[in-house]
């Protein structure tokens, strides 16, 4: 008497670069003559693909009622070299046809993201306004039942699976601290996650709290688009930067009385706004206690074998839930990885094994001091995983040092870093330039980003 082999189940919960690129890792393998793939499903909560690089004017409720997921604004730029995040297998040569800048707006990036999607390969898969509600996992059966509210339908839809993926984000859930007299302040208080255009505040005297990247970008956008002043107000170390006159830094806020703010150095300032740029919570409200990653934002999550298989429940798998510096080709390599466990490809170990080895990156985690020294650590953690797989090889090493060129960039000019030019460590093609520097241009469409007449490389 014969056995049938049963088709393994996926569920992925996201359709944006981490969901997308699970879902290009199975293609590939399909195409590359895989037999016998498992059946997948990806519940995307939006009514589109791209997951944080969609941009809504809603805020706090979508028109389903559920958490407006996205933190996009208008005006947007790419904060980092487009050549750090480079697909292997698709050059922005290819999408393009001809060299563009360094840095552009959200809009081209977005494009370039979708282009290598094939969507009618891709689409099949997805369900869109199908937002998780809840997960449980049957030891016995070593079964997932997943239960998501398709919004089409207007139904709650339950099914079983045997691995389910996490690809939410986790930058869509805000931390939102409470400073004394916040309630009497008579302007505009909000959080990054809910800005969505510096023209709001032209003429504004604008706090921001929080000393990383949102606040610096934010910052840097307000300024561009005519606030009268910003000041960021940070809780243990300044960013430092050479800032321009009307950007100013300031220690943590300790109090508010009407509109004028305290800082713990004496100091004081009255402001219209403020904008709390004090990061996101890892938050999984459709997963139970014994499954849900509980974490901070950090290089190398604790519980994550590999940084992406839950240690309790290795089918059980989180994509993208580590700081990042490397973003959508570290993202493709955890796919590829996972994709493989799936596939009996790469076996995983035991316990005992996955814990070792966890400890061993957390160890090398606890040790870094320098910013160098953490884009060196993801390049390595990157190259740990594509080195198992069929991945295409691309210069990790490489893009590890244009990380470090941009972090220089920044400290020589803040403003003028997006101005900067740097080689395709995938194709080698240098970047044009921009034709005015970043600050003049205004319109940050694809289509007048692409009208643009870009300068020739400068090799």
């Amino acid at each position: 008497m014969g056995y049938i082999l049963t088709q393994k189940r996926i569920a992925i919960l996201g359709a944006g670069p981490s969901g997308l690129a699970q879902l290009r890792a199975f293609e590939a393998a399909e195409l590359a003559g895989v037999k016998n793939m498992p059946e997948i499903v990806c519940y995307e909560k939006q009514n589109d693909i791209g997951g944080m690089w969609n941009y809504t004017w809603r805020t706090g409720l979508d028109k389903n009622g559920e958490p407006v997921h996205g933190s996009m604004y208008r005006y947007l730029w790419s904060n980092g070299p487009k050549e750090c995040l480079e697909f292997a297998d698709y050059s922005f040569d290819e999408h393009f046809d001809r060299s563009i800048p360094s840095y552009p707006p959200r809009e081209v990036l977005k494009d370039y993201i979708m282009g290598r999607i094939d969507k009618r390969a891709i689409f099949k898969y997805i369900r869109f306004q199908s937002p998780a509600r809840w997960i449980t996992y049957d030891d016995n059966r070593q079964k997932f039942t997943v239960t998501v509210m398709n919004h089409k339908s207007d139904e709650q839809e339950t099914e079983e699976f045997d691995y389910v993926i996490v690809a939410t984000g986790h930058f869509s859930t805000p931390n939102m601290p409470y400073f004394e007299g916040l309630e009497q302040f008579p302007g505009r208080v909000l959080h990054a996650h809910d800005f969505r255009d510096a023209l709001e505040f032209k003429d504004a005297e604008l706090l921001l709290i929080g000393g990383s990247y949102s606040a610096e970008d934010i910052g840097t956008q307000c300024y561009k688009y005519g606030a009268k002043s910003v000041t960021i107000s940070y809780r243990s170390t300044a960013l430092g930067f050479d800032w321009p006159e009307g950007i100013e830094e300031r220690p943590l806020l300790t109090r508010l009385e009407g509109n004028i703010a305290h800082f713990i150095d004496g100091t004081t300032k009255k402001f219209d706004a403020i904008i709390m740029c004090t990061g996101y919570l890892f938050h999984f409200p459709f997963l139970p206690d014994e499954l849900r990653l509980q974490t901070h934002n950090c290089l190398y999550p604790d519980n994550l074998y590999k940084g992406i298989f839950f240690q309790s429940n290795p089918k059980l798998i989180y994509l993208g839930m580590q700081d990042q510096y490397f973003t959508f080709n570290m993202f493709d390599a955890q796919a590829w990885y996972a994709r493989d466990v799936i596939l009996n490809k790469i076996h995983i170990p035991d316990a005992a094994q996955r814990l070792q080895d966890i400890q061993d990156w957390l160890a090398r985690q606890e040790a870094l001091e320098t910013a160098d020294e953490s884009i060196d650590f993801q390049a390595q953690y990157v190259r740990d995983l594509i080195d198992a797989t069929d991945y295409p090889d691309f210069p990790i090493e490489k893009q590890a040092e244009l990380f470090k060129a941009w972090l220089r960039d920044k400290e020589e000019g803040i403003m003028e870093f997006r101005n900067k030019s740097y080689r395709s460590t995938i194709t080698g093609t240098m970047a044009s330039s921009l034709p005015k520097p970043w600050l003049d241009i205004k319109d940050d469409s694809l289509e007048g980003f692409m009208a643009l007449k870009f300068l020739a490389p400068k090799e």
